[in-house]
């Protein structure tokens, strides 16, 4: 029983992980309608630029924003390239985002190099239930409580978060009330490097990151966002914290190997039982 709640907690830490990438995903998606494959090119630019702050002196709880704050900025650059040219089509926008997650590779191994690399989080453990649960993972799992929140409040409560919601919903009216939905598309993406970004700080400490790490984030990232077909972060918030669980259970008892098999058969059986879901619902308006 105490393994079992070991890897019942660090897979909801790492699920939490999981569901902050996969709610930039569909943040980006909701305004602006890009699949934004880049998501985790921002938490490996956040949890490398982490690892250089802490290095060069700064403490932690400023380090940490500071490297979120930059995913941020990298975020915001991201959606100028991949959407700040009038008539840029989601497809070609995909596309842009994708490349760009390539020339990162060069950049980042030319900063931090190709090997990888962790920083220290909230060291210790605590005892819960008979078993030694690492301090770091409930801070995550607190954090993502946290932001979840606050992403809550920003939506529902504050000009911006109003405006990123009507131009997600309705982008026609939206213009046709002056908004500029470019800029909000923007601002989406700037959202989507600061979720990436915290991604990125607090799962380093546990799982070491390289320029190549945006592989694995975005998948499981991507899975867990398409369970609420990449619009709804409350059932991404499920899908993630179900992958990450799922994909902990499967280390612990069988092999680390298979993690992302899992992520990839989770993605695939919600990509099927989606499309026959609308297949289902066409037939039906048809008739």
């Amino acid at each position: 029983m105490s393994d079992l709640l070991q890897y019942l907690v660090s897979g909801l830490a790492v699920g939490c992980g999981f569901a902050l990438l996969a709610s930039g995903l569909v943040t980006v998606h909701r305004v602006s309608g890009t699949v934004n494959f880049a998501q985790g090119m921002f938490a490996v630019v956040a949890g490398l630029a982490a690892g250089s702050f802490l290095s060069a002196g700064l403490p932690h709880g400023v380090a940490e924003i500071a490297a979120v704050a930059a995913a941020g900025a990298v975020g915001l650059l991201t959606g100028l390239i991949a959407t700040g040219k009038p008539g840029t089509g989601p497809r070609a926008a995909l596309i842009i985002t994708l490349g760009l997650g390539f020339v990162a590779y060069a950049v980042e191994i030319m900063v931090w190099g190709d090997g990888p690399r962790s920083h220290p989080g909230l060291g210790g453990t605590i005892q819960l239930g008979g078993a030694y649960v690492q301090k770091q993972h409930l801070l995550v799992i607190a954090a993502t409580a946290l932001v979840f929140t606050a992403l809550g409040l920003f939506f529902s409560r504050t000009y911006l978060g109003k405006a990123l919601s009507a131009a997600a919903s309705n982008p026609y009216a939206a213009r046709a009330v002056g908004m500029n939905v470019t800029r909000m598309g923007l601002a989406a993406f700037a959202l989507g490097g600061v979720l990436g970004g915290t991604a990125g700080v607090l799962l380093t400490p546990m799982l070491p990151i390289s320029f190549n790490s945006d592989v694995l984030l975005i998948t499981n990232g991507f899975a867990a966002a398409i369970l609420g077909g990449l619009n709804r972060p409350g059932l991404a918030l499920a899908g993630a914290l179900t992958l990450g669980v799922a994909e902990a259970l499967v280390a612990g008892y069988l092999d680390a190997s298979y993690q992302t098999v899992v992520a990839l058969i989770l993605m695939l059986a919600i990509m099927i039982w989606q499309a026959s879901r609308r297949t289902a619902l066409d037939l039906e308006a048809a008739r």
